[in-house]
């Protein structure tokens, strides 16, 4: 059954500036857009600083790095999601976020009640693993202390819900909110038609 929901951070619990950046500055240079997102690769992994990841990609850009500061750090929190995950999720379900991340930013992106809500996290930089790596979502459910099976992981790239689900952890690729509760109602159907329980009079 489903015990927790892990969710990504940038393109599902906040928005995502990261791809707008890279569209709108290295679109016609895929020299650039390489090297752009092996910074990013980089500082993920924790191999680069935050800041120079930022001056890394500020002099690709061709922009100041307060300016690449600014559009990258563009990400507001999904409050409909968090709603959601407040009155519907968190009730019912441990909760865990998993992200590729060059730095710890939750405490700027979030507000305590809202990382309140989340009974574990596993930032890349911290744990030195980046999704799609299997070790990434191990990580995560073990600190959840629930088998990786159990757990279902919500995220908009779907190379990383297939790294999940290569890893043995159920996944769904984030489109909307109202896509999200469509996809868990079934999942948790599925579970329910699976589980011994269901096949017992």
């Amino acid at each position: 059954m489903i015990k927790a929901i892990i969710f990504d951070c940038f393109g599902v619990l906040v928005q995502d500036a990261w791809l707008p950046f890279l569209e709108n500055h290295f679109a016609s240079s895929p020299v650039k857009l390489d090297a752009a997102i092996a910074s990013n690769k980089r500082v993920d992994s924790g191999l680069i600083t935050y800041d120079d990841f930022i001056a890394e990609v500020a002099a690709l850009a061709g922009i100041s790095t307060p300016q690449a500061h600014q559009e990258i750090e563009d990400n507001p929190a999904d409050q409909s999601l968090f709603e959601y995950i407040r009155t519907q999720l968190k009730p019912r379900y441990k909760l865990g976020i998993l992200s590729n991340a060059g730095d710890n930013w939750l405490s700027e992106l979030f507000t305590p009640e809202q990382l309140a809500l989340f009974d574990a996290m596993a930032l890349s930089c911290e744990i030195g693993a980046v999704k799609p790596d299997p070790l990434a979502y191990q990580t995560i459910a073990r600190r959840l202390d629930v088998d990786i099976a159990d757990c279902l992981f919500v995220d908009d790239q779907p190379r990383y819900c297939q790294g999940a689900r290569d890893a043995g952890m159920p996944a769904i690729d984030y489109t909307s909110l109202d896509d999200l509760k469509t996809k868990l109602a079934l999942s948790e159907q599925n579970y329910q038609h699976t589980s011994p329980a269901a096949n017992q009079s």
